[in-house]
């Protein structure tokens, strides 16, 4: 895939999927219960409060909102600075309430929580930090210096300084460990709809080839008949025409134009739009049409088809479909980007199950790797030749995944190892010590004949005169 396919999925771009509207909302809830706990504060436990000083912070959220509200349109959505700034005030005026209400020994301190988990769920990693920085300066900071709260009596409510540590230490592992807890939910979450998202792209773009194709069969089908009225006619004409050249030539240049017809559309469809070889093939024809635009990049692909154990020997036909094919596609393309020279396709079936092993002759897959196989954006390094001969190749980490996405939705199950890695089960070939990719079926899945999705083949077409 393109870097201009996924620009749309880079990290700028996701911060404009919050919209300002949804803050402020989360905003004036915050501000309601400030306000709330200040008039329980003062009106139930007579404690005394700067409230001068608290209903300023508050007051200074609500001229934020109100300015906000007026003068962006509700569909407005912010930009990765423009959401650092809103949660960064946010935290800001949160901790100046607290310096005012008691510092940590005010309970509501913990709500220090909500900024630094609103930036890791929606912000990338350096304006995560940041703020995660932030509010452990202002928590430290607080922790000696805030205005004590006072009873009406002139007491001062405070706690044991060993709970005070408590609490500073509780909310210091509490902002680092949900920060990075829903930093690395939120960027997995992330990168997975980024994938299926990309996934879903190229099964539409094999979709669109696939139906391409069956209206190329039908046009070839339907404009057959007359072209060979159009060549039976005109050589007819050739014949009457013996004394009169030039008509002659005419219908001479009439038969070649629709002889070269016929010729295009064998080449672009050689199917009826009743020949059901559009939706099912021979496994063979299948692996040689996923294969094909990679069988002449420089790479000897090898092709070797049989019966296993057990097995009857003619070939089973599966259903052609654009998830099988664009799947092999990509495990073809992996096996030919990171080989030598050689790449083979080996396919075996039973009356259970058909298998697919593709091995190639490279370095293999880094064993650390291996456990990661088919997460979206793993990217495999490549040797220098391989930088050298093809620079402009640069891999995203989504081939794989793709192809094991796809694959799976067709009931396959994949396997990965390394030829040289002694004990590995798949393959029985020790000259193939390169990567190798297993994809294994139960039968009646993509068998086109028998099981769940086979399809009648019917009755061929008359054709009419």
């Amino acid at each position: 895939m393109t870097e201009s396919n996924i620009g749309l999925m880079s990290g700028q771009e996701r911060s404009h999927w919050i919209r300002l509207r949804t803050l402020i909302l989360l905003r004036w809830v915050a501000i309601g219960g400030q306000i709330s706990a200040i008039a329980v504060a003062q009106g139930l436990y007579d404690l005394q409060l700067n409230l001068g000083l608290c209903y300023f912070a508050i007051g200074v959220s609500v001229v934020g909102n109100l300015v906000a509200m007026f003068i962006f349109p509700k569909n407005k959505r912010l930009s990765e600075f423009e959401n650092f700034l809103t949660v960064q005030f946010d935290l800001l005026q949160l901790s100046f309430l607290l310096y005012l209400t008691g510092g940590l020994n005010n309970p509501f301190a913990l709500l220090v929580l909500g900024p630094v988990t609103i930036s890791a769920n929606m912000m990338r990693l350096r304006s995560t930090l940041i703020i995660g920085g932030t509010a452990i300066m202002l928590v430290t900071l607080m922790a000696e210096f805030h205005v004590p709260l006072r009873t009406a009596q002139g007491f001062i409510l405070r706690i044991p300084d060993v709970f005070v540590f408590g609490n500073w230490t509780a909310i210091i592992i509490a902002v680092l460990f949900l920060g990075a807890y829903s930093y690395k939910i939120s960027s997995e979450m992330r990168s997975m709809s980024d994938a299926l998202a990309a996934t879903q792209l190229a099964l539409s773009r094999e979709q669109k080839l696939t139906d391409l194709g069956g209206v190329i069969a039908a046009a070839a089908h339907e404009l057959g008949t007359p072209l060979a009225t159009i060549k039976l006619a005109s050589a007819e004409l050739i014949e009457e025409l013996e004394d009169h050249p030039d008509l002659r030539a005419d219908a001479t240049l009439i038969r070649e134009q629709a002889d070269r017809c016929r010729d295009i559309l064998r080449d672009m469809g050689r199917a009826g739009k009743d020949d059901l070889h559009l939706r099912q093939a021979p496994i063979s024809t299948v692996i040689l049409e996923a294969a094909e635009p990679h069988m002449h990049r420089g790479k000897f692909i090898h092709f070797e088809e049989g019966p296993a154990e057990g097995g009857s020997f003619q070939q089973p036909t599966i259903l052609r479909k654009p998830e099988i094919i664009h799947g092999l596609r990509n495990l073809v393309q992996n096996a030919v980007d990171f080989s030598r020279a050689n790449v083979w396709v080996e396919s075996s079936w039973t009356d259970t199950a058909i298998t697919l092993r593709i091995y190639d002759d490279g370095a293999g897959y880094p064993s650390q790797m291996l456990g990661r196989i088919g997460d979206p954006f793993v990217r495999q390094g490549r040797i220098d030749s391989d930088r050298k001969t093809r620079p402009e190749y640069e891999g995203m980490g989504l081939g794989l995944f793709i192809a094991k996405t796809l694959l799976e939705r067709t009931g396959a199950s994949l396997r990965f190892a390394n030829g040289s890695d002694p004990s590995q089960t798949i393959s029985l070939h020790p000259d193939r010590p390169g990567a190798i990719v297993e994809v294994y079926w139960p039968r009646q899945k993509i068998d086109a004949i028998e099981g769940e999705n086979a399809v009648p083949l019917g009755q061929n077409q008359p054709i009419e005169i």
